[in-house]
């Protein structure tokens, strides 16, 4: 089958007046219908980035000298504006972090919907209008939708603006959904309320997910497929099944190490030493290697491949190749040497 979205060997580069910042460095993946891909990792790793260049809404600043994006088979990556605005929304859209800067506080939540959908369907009339809103605010979740369609978003909740945000994002019918940390700033109950949504919706509607986060725990929860970033590139790739119980980069043993879940008994987390590298001079060689306990003299000089361990799972680290001594990880699974 077919997927919905491939990206092939995508670098995004911006442009600043200390230099040229490389926020994502050749990266590929798929996605495919109904499926929910969560990209992880730490803070500036460039999960945001990459999504955002998708979509074209980076700022002028931003340049891709490189990479093809297709979407349905199709060659998008030289779309402008005009072409890009007809897709956003129908064919994919985006969940933000904050809801309170996508939402308007000046207008209801309903008058916000329903300006969602008009963008999309300008010809439906007041009646049909209103029901649509009514059917997207049921679909999220929201109880007693025609007593709520006039509140203003200062009389929800988080989480409810939170849903208020992706049924505007489901406005449209999107055959691709981007959600750009959904729940960082809900509190732990209603994380799990706005995760189980999405993937209710994802089952219900076959909509492909891209799930941008650095929470394991909230991928455990909603993945099919984990990509694992570091430094502008995916180091590891492949089905949650495979990156939880067997996973093989360095970089992926740190991020489940400091899993509460995993340290009980312990009086601390374990931590990931050092800081990520500056992306304006990235080091030679694996980034990660100053930071990786089991690094080798290779990574200092070399950038890893991406090596295939399954038909599904690849991981960019120089302990994959044959000629490397086998090193037991400090989690799950084991390197086979």
């Amino acid at each position: 089958m077919e997927p919905v979205l491939e990206v092939r060997h995508l670098t995004v580069q911006f442009h600043t007046p200390s230099g040229t910042v490389q926020a994502v460095r050749d990266v590929s993946f798929s996605l495919h219908k109904g499926e929910v891909l969560a990209i992880v990792g730490e803070s500036g790793c460039g999960k945001s980035v990459l999504c955002r260049s998708i979509l074209k809404l980076l700022p002028d600043t931003a340049r891709l000298p490189s990479g093809t994006i297709l979407v349905n088979g199709v060659d998008i990556t030289g779309y402008g504006e005009r072409e890009m605005t007809k897709l956003r929304g129908k064919l994919f859209s985006m969940v933000f972090q904050d809801p309170m800067t996508a939402l308007d506080p000046t207008m209801t939540i309903g008058a916000q919907i329903a300006e969602a959908v008009r963008v999309h369907q300008p010809r439906m009339g007041r009646d049909a209008l209103r029901q649509r809103v009514l059917e997207l605010m049921t679909l999220v979740g929201i109880e007693r939708p025609a007593e709520r369609m006039g509140l203003y978003p200062h009389n929800f909740s988080g989480g409810m603006r939170q849903r208020s945000v992706l049924a505007m994002a489901l406005a449209g019918d999107p055959a691709i959904l981007f959600a750009d940390e959904p729940t960082t700033a809900l509190d732990v109950t209603i994380q799990a309320q706005i995760l189980d949504l999405l993937r209710q919706i994802q089952r219900q509607l076959g909509t492909a997910t891209v799930f941008v986060t650095h929470d394991l725990g909230a991928v455990a929860r909603v993945a099919d497929r984990v990509a694992v970033m570091y430094a502008g590139k995916i180091v590891e790739i492949g089905t949650a099944e495979e990156v939880f119980y067997d996973p093989r980069h360095p970089y992926t043993w740190g991020l489940l190490q400091s899993l509460p879940v995993l340290s009980r008994g312990r009086e601390t987390l374990p931590t990931i030493p050092g800081m990520p590298p500056d992306l304006l001079h990235p080091p030679k060689g694996d980034t990660f290697a100053c930071r990786n306990p089991y690094a080798l003299a290779i990574d200092y000089e070399e950038e890893p491949p991406l090596f295939p361990i399954t038909e599904t799972h690849f991981a960019a680290t120089w302990l994959l190749d044959p000629r490397t001594p086998q090193v037991t990880p400090p989690v799950g699974g084991g390197l086979h040497g």
